[in-house]
């Protein structure tokens, strides 16, 4: 770990962002998604599945009230990971386990809203919010509304399964960013509060326990560096530290002994550093691997960080869909095993490359390397904006890279997938998770130290560093050129990117290439010229990848493409490319030369082998984070090749 190489995110505040592309995103953001999901969290949203997150909390403040007032309050079953009408009593928590943290990120996603763009009225409804989750908070600190409601004693007595320590890193994570937005400190003294009690609570002389969903630990950190105070540091070097230590802690909590298999889920098998591949549930695992980078940094952990490196490279060269997707397999919405990936059955959450995007973040500050800048761009235009439909009002929480409506119906093995965006989730994580990293995308364009400035992420807009002003205008998205104007304050050494995905780009300014950037010094005026020069091309797998033998997609810059069924007719997979096809790039699609089968219906069903009858074709292609907005149809990525 070079300290001297470390480098750090701009602050929100210090980026505007003005990009032909993401400027109707985050303004869809922030008209459209953030409005929505405060009605859903409502229960406001016709036909979508109910939230009660607001409900709950209601029932948790009047519980709280009760209890000042030395009046009875009722005790429910804390046994669940979901509790409704059928399975609880009408007085009791409803949702999901860990409901409290879609308020929370919701709140999150207005707080950098409001930095982006100050909005009155939203801020005055989130300080309702916030003086309700305050109202609902226990004098102890104590703030998990399905505990509060359903029985107090039960806190803190099943960490593996019921998400008090998420809820908690969620509501840090929202509480930090109000202050941040605001300087409003009621959300950030209920989140110390809160966190002074898992202080108190968790140590090596204390409750040996950790999360059984990550995020705590990096929620920690932030709390660290926002307020100085150096026990949530300790804390959370604790719960990274003393995950996977035998005896585990989870054997505990169920008075018995096991050995470790049953806790691959929650990356708690073995201790962090002697992991070596990602595993388990995939959002657990990147936010255990945020934290466990977060953690490394503050410490200056070099065996921590390598623990990381492992797991980032096992991801990215084994485990990582070519849309940025993480998490093959819908069997506890996990890693699978190295190149299991396949497309049809893939599940890919929609967290789960968010999550990705905290990991690859936190190594490229530490480590500025451009493969890792790669990896976040890759995931955050192909399935993270896939997560969300154009308007803004309906959600994937699966990204598979093929659709076809009829087996998601009839093919129990499919059902996880989802021909046409839902209006809410139940377990609605994934809505307000995206609206908060498009909310923030500013802060990941650019990382500086004191001596240079890493240009990340090619987002068009103006970013106020340390010791220079960057302005960007961008095209990248539709033709790979970027003008980028630097007036330094100092002589600074600049650091482009190249897009792992550019063979040649053409740059204004000589260079020389250093980890995958193109690296020069300035101490005057200038404004470099770029062009990625890009192309549409057909990028094959690793013949690992059982499925993808004799397939291959098509990538136009950061964008993979994918053919629907609206364009190209039923049954793609009679769609082949022609080995050298010609390209034609126009309005935003990409046409290919090809072919289709022709259907030899007759026959049977089983025949002698007779070499296909082809047809040609011309096979339309969208960006992937696009499919599904026209209707239901038939969906791929990879096709025949």
């Amino acid at each position: 770990m070079d300290k001297n190489r470390m480098a750090n995110r701009l602050k929100l505040k210090n980026t505007e962002i003005d990009d032909p592309f993401w400027n109707g995103i985050i303004s869809t953001v922030r008209n459209e998604v953030i409005p929505y999901q405060y009605r859903a969290l409502k229960d406001e949203i016709e036909g979508a599945e109910k939230s009660r997150c607001l409900e709950n909390f209601k029932k948790a403040a009047l519980t709280v009230e009760k209890i000042r007032n030395g009046e009875e309050t009722p005790v429910y079953e804390c046994d669940k990971w979901f509790y409704d009408e059928n399975n609880s009593e009408k007085g009791a928590f409803k949702g999901w386990v860990f409901q409290d943290s879609d308020l929370y990120k919701w709140l999150e996603a207005v707080s950098y809203s409001l930095i982006n763009s100050p909005d009155i009225k939203l801020e005055e409804k989130a300080d309702e919010c916030i003086s309700l989750i305050c109202s609902a908070q226990l004098d102890n600190g104590y703030l998990d509304t399905l505990y509060i409601i359903n029985d107090r004693e039960k806190g803190f007595t099943n960490l593996r399964d019921y998400h008090e320590l998420y809820c908690f890193g969620h509501l840090a994570e929202a509480a930090a960013a109000y202050f941040e937005a605001t300087k409003k400190t009621a959300l950030l003294n209920a989140a110390c509060k809160f966190a002074d009690l898992i202080c108190d609570t968790f140590g090596k002389t204390k409750c040996l326990g950790y999360p059984g969903h990550e995020i705590a630990e990096m929620a920690l950190v932030r709390l660290y560096r926002l307020t100085g105070e150096r026990k949530y540091l300790d804390c959370a070097k604790f719960f990274i530290n003393q995950r996977g230590a035998k005896p585990f802690y989870f054997d505990s909590e169920r008075n018995r002994k096991t050995d470790g298999k049953d806790y691959i889920y929650n990356q708690a098998h073995l201790p962090v550093r002697q992991q070596n591949e990602a595993v388990g549930h995939a959002v657990r695992g990147v936010y255990l691997y945020s934290g466990m980078a977060d953690v490394a940094r503050e410490t200056e952990d070099k065996t921590l960080f390598d623990a990381c490196e492992r797991i980032f490279e096992n991801i990215e060269k084994k485990k990582l869909y070519i849309t940025g997707g993480i998490g093959s397999t819908s069997d506890g919405e996990a890693f699978s095993f190295d190149y299991d990936l396949p497309n049809d059955l893939a599940y890919c959450e929609t967290c789960a490359s968010i999550g990705l995007i905290f990991f690859a973040e936190r190594m490229l500050e530490i480590n500025p390397c451009s493969h890792y800048a790669d990896v976040i761009e890759r995931a955050l235009y192909n399935t993270v904006l896939s997560g969300m439909a154009e308007d803004g009002k309906s959600f994937f929480y699966v990204n598979p890279l093929e659709v076809n409506p009829v087996a998601c119906e009839l093919d129990s093995r499919k059902r996880h997938v989802k021909s046409v965006r839902q209006k809410w989730f139940g377990c609605a994580c994934c809505p307000p998770n995206l609206a908060r990293l498009i909310s923030s995308i500013g802060s990941y364009c650019i990382t500086e130290n004191e001596n240079g400035i890493f240009v990340n992420q090619y987002i068009g807009g103006k970013f106020a560093c340390k010791n220079a002003i960057v302005e960007i205008k961008s095209d990248y998205a539709a033709s790979g050129k970027v003008k980028i104007k630097i007036t330094p304050k100092k002589r600074s050494v600049i650091h482009l990117r190249i897009p792992y995905w550019c063979e040649r780009a053409e740059i204004s300014e000589k260079y020389r290439l250093e980890k995958g950037y193109a690296v020069f010094e300035t101490e005057r005026e200038i404004t470099v010229d770029i062009d990625f020069l890009v192309s549409p091309v057909l990028i094959g797998c690793s013949n690992l990848v059982s499925e993808n033998i004799g397939k291959a997609a098509v990538q136009r810059g950061p964008f993979i493409y994918c053919c629907e069924e609206k364009d190209n007719g039923k049954n793609l997979h009679l769609l082949y490319f022609n080995e050298k096809t010609n390209f034609e790039y126009k309005d935003g699609f990409v046409l290919a030369d090809g072919f289709r089968l022709i259907t030899d219906s007759e026959g049977g069903l089983y025949k002698k082998y007779e070499k296909p009858k082809k047809e040609k074709m011309k096979i339309k292609l969208i960006p992937y984070y696009r499919w599904g907005n026209r209707g239901e149809n038939e969906m791929r990525v990879y096709l025949n090749i």
